[in-house]
């Protein structure tokens, strides 16, 4: 086994303090539990009128109570039902994000990002922050907002992921990364999903790994001040494991012959979440295979230098392999 132990981003950082974004920050989280339990429907009329789209996702969509003609009671019912079972985790909430302009900005910086290098995108104008159940979404794109579960972002140590159920749900290498600092990256990546969808699925391993590469670069061109533990999702010996041993790494899949497999049986070892690497040992990231496709990006970007970002994510990435002669 391979036993794993910072990086050039290739673009000139613009200037995009000129551009104006406008993101409101909308505390969804309190206000849901600040409604009275005993007069729900009339509370959730009142909600409507803050939070017109956003409250119908978040009761079919993040809670899936189920729509039904004749359903209101049980909603309210199930509501509040809700409200109840999650007050403790409302009140740690108190205490954790008392604050959150700070998010807001880095959110908003982001998305200054987005517009400069993607003018045409329909950026969000709002930042909602909820709590939903501890099973469902961190992160979510409506029509015109960005919305973060709080529920997901307690911080590691939080007493209900370190729980038997919470251990079940969220392992410890997915758990370490419901942390604050978080917020802001994982805002950008949902953006980044809606902008390029991921459709790298049943492909050879190559392709996966350029395309991850690319999602990973382009979320370096729009967070260029984050650190890339945060993007990677790796730890900061993970992550400097993986550029200390580069070369073997590399030497392990052209080797071992698996750049062209599309066997979903083995590129779910490099392409997914996990623990570690099995063939790297304990101390290496799961989803390596980004780290790859990371490089080989970039080399094909110190290539290209003039490269928009556009063409850069409609780019074949096979033609992205060849011509980078990625070779560490």
């Amino acid at each position: 086994m391979i036993i794993l132990a910072g990086a050039c981003k290739g673009r000139k950082v613009p200037d995009v303090s000129a551009i104006k974004v406008d993101l409101q920050l909308q505390r969804f989280d309190k206000d849901i539990f600040a409604i009275d339990t005993n007069r729900v429907g009339e509370s959730v009329q009142q909600l409507h009128q803050i939070y017109p789209g956003f409250l119908q996702d978040f009761i079919f969509n993040i809670l899936a109570l189920p729509p039904h003609p004749d359903s209101s009671q049980m909603v309210e019912k199930q509501l509040a039902s809700f409200i109840n079972s999650y007050r403790s985790l409302k009140d740690s909430t108190n205490v954790i994000f008392t604050d959150l302009d700070k998010t807001r900005d880095e959110v908003a910086k982001g998305l200054k990002f987005v517009k400069h290098y993607f003018p045409g995108y329909k950026a969000p104008s709002k930042l909602i922050t909820f709590i939903g159940p501890i099973n469902s979404y961190g992160n979510i794109l409506t029509t015109d907002a960005l919305a973060v579960g709080l529920q997901l972002y307690m911080g590691k140590d939080y007493s209900l992921y370190q729980s038997e159920a919470g251990q079940e749900l969220y392992p410890a290498y997915i758990s370490r990364r419901f942390q604050k600092e978080y917020i802001p990256v994982n805002c950008m990546k949902t953006i980044v999903d809606d902008m390029y969808p991921d459709n790298s699925a049943g492909r050879p391993l190559i392709e996966q790994m350029v395309q991850a590469g690319k999602r990973l670069y382009l979320l370096d061109q729009l967070m260029p001040e984050a650190a890339d533990t945060l993007k990677t999702g790796y730890t900061k010996a993970q992550l400097q494991g993986c550029y200390d041993n580069e070369s073997t790494i590399w030497s392990f899949f052209v080797q071992g012959d698996f750049l062209y497999t599309s066997d979903p049986g083995i590129t779910k070892d490099y392409m997914n979440d996990a623990p570690k690497t099995q063939a790297f040992g304990d101390a290496s990231p799961g989803f390596i295979g980004q780290f790859i496709g990371w490089q080989i990006v970039k080399k094909w970007v110190s290539k290209h230098e003039d490269v928009a970002l556009e063409e850069l994510m409609s780019a074949d990435p096979k033609t992205i392999f060849n011509e980078a002669k990625y070779k560490p």
